[in-house]
Formats: structure tokens, sequence, C-alpha cells
């Protein structure tokens, strides 16, 4: 197979995630402009290759095995952040974070949540994600949307925005996106900031090798009596559980930490046990949040009685 300019062979995708485990991806490339991106998903799809975009690597656990086909990250002007006018336009790699740090310097108020998401304005956006009771479809105006066909705009009425997700399809890939933000003052904004995250590192593990949220919370489940998925694993006595290099937090039951040398077989067990014991204890099936890259093998222990 002749491979395009940029795209390399056996890239090691750990690196890329926050958990640090994982294999290789088959093919890799980083492009910067949406004409290559295009191209390149044009020429994936006539190669009848998978493509995966990997982001922010923030909610990702990518298998042992690796990664059979093209994985993208954006670069360049896709990861870009500029203002127009009371808009922040942001290239699909951008970290969300940094975005909405780059607002309140430039007084611009509506992104604020975007600090507490560790992940890039497209996966935030293919994931619908929200923190602190900020809705991501609220301040989005628009995303470009590239496939192997070219590039589309759409708005978020069209995104089928739901609970941790949307409707875009694999071989879609979130290039642009505008917020349609309004003007503030830029100490309140700041000061909004500071207080958010000290919320999240109060709340959150920091400094650690890990992926975030594990298992979702429960949705509309008398059982669970309110209680979020980090508390249910405490209760069913989850926390600091370790299996292999693998472990819950000892700050947050919901959160897996590669506490060295932890491998994604390690980590699987690990959620499988947690989820295990939940049902045990309370007859709830918590559901992975964490997105899987390449062919995952889970433990028999996942598959719960009943």
């Amino acid at each position: 197979m002749m491979l395009p300019d940029g795209v390399e062979r056996d890239y090691p995708l750990a690196r890329l995630t926050t958990v640090r485990t994982g294999g290789t991806a088959e093919l890799f490339a980083r492009p910067d402009e949406e004409r290559k991106l295009a191209a390149l998903l044009g020429w994936a799809a006539s190669e009848g290759l998978a493509v995966a975009v990997v982001g922010s690597g923030s909610n990702l656990l990518v298998s042992d095995a690796g990664y059979r086909g093209l994985v993208v990250k954006l670069d360049g002007q896709l990861s870009g952040i500029e203002r127009q006018g009371t808009r922040v336009v942001c290239g699909g790699g951008a970290r969300l974070p940094s975005a909405a740090a780059q607002a309140a310097r430039w007084g611009l108020s509506g992104l604020e949540f975007g600090i507490n998401i560790p992940g890039t304005v497209g996966g935030a956006v293919k994931m619908n994600a929200n923190a602190y009771g900020g809705e991501l479809g609220r301040v989005l105006e628009w995303v470009n949307v590239c496939t192997a066909g070219g590039v589309e705009r759409r708005e978020p009425s069209q995104l089928g925005f739901a609970y941790r997700r949307s409707n875009l399809q694999p071989g879609e890939v979130v290039s642009r996106g505008s917020f349609r933000l309004s003007e503030g003052e830029v100490a309140e904004i700041k000061g909004t900031l500071a207080e958010m995250r000290g919320k999240r590192r109060d709340a959150q593990p920091s400094g650690i090798k890990t992926f975030g949220s594990t298992f979702k919370n429960p949705a509309d489940d008398r059982r669970a009596e309110g209680r979020t998925a980090g508390q249910l694993l405490e209760a069913a006595g989850c926390r600091e559980l370790r299996i292999g290099g693998a472990r819950f937090s000892e700050k947050h039951a919901n959160f897996v930490e590669n506490a060295g040398g932890a491998t994604t077989a390690d980590i699987l067990a690990l959620m499988a046990e947690g989820r295990r014991r939940v049902h045990a204890r309370f007859g709830i099936s918590l559901e992975p949040e964490v997105q899987v890259l390449g062919e995952i093998e889970w433990p028999d222990t996942w598959d719960l009685p009943g």
C-alpha cells in the first residue's frame, strides 16, 4: 500500500492517552487543514480502512493490540483558537479548557464550563460533553464536519445531541466549531474559571495517569437512590482496589489510575470487578463512560447474572 505524505506506520498510541496504556496504530497522521483531512478520509475510504480520531486522549482506552486502520490527530489550523467578534472559532483538535481560558482573556463569557472538560472541541461535540451545569448546545453555533466526500457545515439541531452522545458517524470528523458568546468582565470570568477549577481539584484526582470518569452515572434508577457511579463503587468496596498496575483512585472511586506498569487488560479487569461488586450489592449495572479504541476483550466477569 502506497502511503500519502505524512502517514506513518506503527505509531505508539499510549503516548497520546492520559492513562498511558495500549498498543500501536497501524497507520497514523496529523492533518493540519481541512483540505488535507478530507483527502486523508477519502484515501482511507478508497483503501477500505477504518478511521479513528484521537483528541486529548483524556477519555480513551486503547486496546493492548492497538488499532488496525488509520488514526488521525488534528494539528495546525485544526487545533487553533481565534476570535471573531463575540464568537470563538476553534479547530476540532483545540483543547476545550484552552478555548475557555482564551475566551476569558478576551472578556467573552459562556464557555466557562469547558475549563473542566479535559478534551478537544471535536471530542466534546461528538460526546456532547457538559460539566457543572454547562450546556454545549447553548453556545455552539455550528461545526464543520469532514468526511470522505468533503466538508459540511451543521448546526446543533442537526447533531442529535443526547446524554453523552451525538449522531456523528464513523468517518465523520469535527474539523472546526464556532461558539457564540457574550461580552463580560475579564476579572469576573477568570474568577468563575478559578472557582470551577477548584471544585474539580477538590472532587477529582489530578496529576496522575487516568482517563477521567470510568462509568456513567445511573440514569433514573431508583435503586441508586441518587448516588453517583463513584458513590456506588465506593459503597461496594472499590476505593483503592487494585488489579495488576491499575487501581481505583483513593480520591474518587470512579477514576481508574495507572499506578505503574498497567496494561489495558488490567484496567478492563478492574472495571469488570468494580461493575460486578456494584451489581452484587445494589442490582445496578454500571455502563462504561470511557471510550475504547481497537479490539478489546472484556473479562468473563463483565457479563452480569440475570
